[in-house]
């Protein structure tokens, strides 16, 4: 799976951020998480011995300069406010004698992609489909508010969604790739390949916020199917074809922009042309209940303007009701794992 593309340095209101001394921080050798922007690492507060979640930026990121992590630091600062299912910002630090900056977030727990790869290996039990709605309530919940705060994160994927709270709270994470709709377009058409959009795939410069719908819904079919994403491709041109072989290649009733592209017009005539959606072959009610299907099956529309945005997705009689999330009972989570399957921590 490809590495997600560079953010570009604007999409947020420029302010001042307090910036601390990375002296008040010990840092441990414990590596919690890396990606192609960003490693984070474990750490204490000196005087309150509070751990947290320190993240220092690499590769191109890094070559960004110290703007670059203010601006994630921006963003997170503003999805967090008053969103329980993002991960808290305290603060960013400097190290002493450098221009070197650190962002400082609560510890939360493992991503949810490892929760799901460790906890629910091949061949396991799905999760109920109560716990799937649960995490989706929390998850489209999180999305609701951020996108409110007209920020779009860009990046959603189980990698980047963290488990806490004794596996009871789902908590979005790593901003590294977010930008504001207040900004105009053109925008970039970053974020990564398993999660990216119909649109942001064919390069659409004005996409909006449903970018992360759609992203969610990848999300939530990989909680049904024990953590294994539903499409898989190589590149660009492979990701559609796996979304048009699974979802019927659009046409002008369902998607009349799709025909002006040069996926459509170029690549699409040599290829076989699937025209039906299979995605309820794969989805069925002994699966997912009809209410879940049609919030999967609106979440995974090509078309932006039919695809349902978070708030839309939230007023859906499947979350009429929602149980806590409780992704493991107390018992097994006093239980010590096998070594081979220990939970590797993510906090950011």
């Amino acid at each position: 799976m490809a590495e997600p593309a560079a953010a570009p340095m604007t999409g947020l209101k420029r302010r001042r951020i307090a910036v601390g001394s990375a002296e008040q921080y010990e840092e441990t050798t414990c590596r919690l998480g890396v990606g192609g922007f960003g490693a984070v690492v474990r750490a204490r507060h000196r005087d309150t011995g509070r751990p947290v979640a320190i993240k220092r930026l690499v590769g191109k990121a890094h070559a960004g300069g110290p703007e670059a992590l203010l601006r994630e630091a921006r963003f997170l600062e503003d999805a967090c406010a008053g969103n329980p299912f993002v991960v808290d910002f305290q603060g960013v630090v400097r190290v002493p004698g450098t221009m070197d900056l650190r962002l400082v977030m609560e510890c939360v727990g493992p991503s949810l992609h490892d929760f799901l790869r460790h906890q629910h290996p091949a061949g396991s039990p799905p999760l109920p489909e109560a716990t799937v709605r649960a995490a989706m309530w929390q998850l489209l919940t999180g999305a609701e508010k951020m996108h409110a705060a007209h920020i779009v994160h860009r990046d959603m994927k189980p990698q980047n969604i963290l488990v806490g709270d004794g596996y009871r709270v789902v908590k979005f994470c790593d901003f590294g790739l977010a930008m504001s709709t207040d900004e105009p377009p053109p925008y970039d058409p970053v974020g990564t390949l398993y999660y990216k959009a119909p649109e942001l795939l064919l390069e659409k410069p004005d996409y909006d916020a449903k970018v992360d719908t759609w992203a969610l819904g990848c999300v939530m079919a990989e909680l049904i199917n024990g953590g294994e994403p539903l499409f898989q491709g190589m590149d660009n041109q492979g990701q559609l074809s796996a979304i048009f072989a699974m979802l019927g290649v659009p046409d002008e009733n369902t998607w009349p922009w799709f025909s002006s592209t040069t996926y459509a017009t170029e690549v699409m005539p040599e290829l076989n042309r699937q025209l039906y959606n299979l995605l309820s072959e794969f989805f069925p009610e002994t699966k997912l209940s009809k209410d879940g299907f049609e919030v999967l099956s609106g979440l995974l529309t090509c078309n932006p303007d039919k695809r349902l945005t978070a708030a839309a997705a939230l007023k859906h009689p499947w979350f009429a009701k929602v149980d806590s999330l409780e992704l493991l009972n107390k018992e097994e989570v006093a239980l010590p794992l096998p070594k081979r399957q220990r939970l590797r921590v993510l906090c950011a």
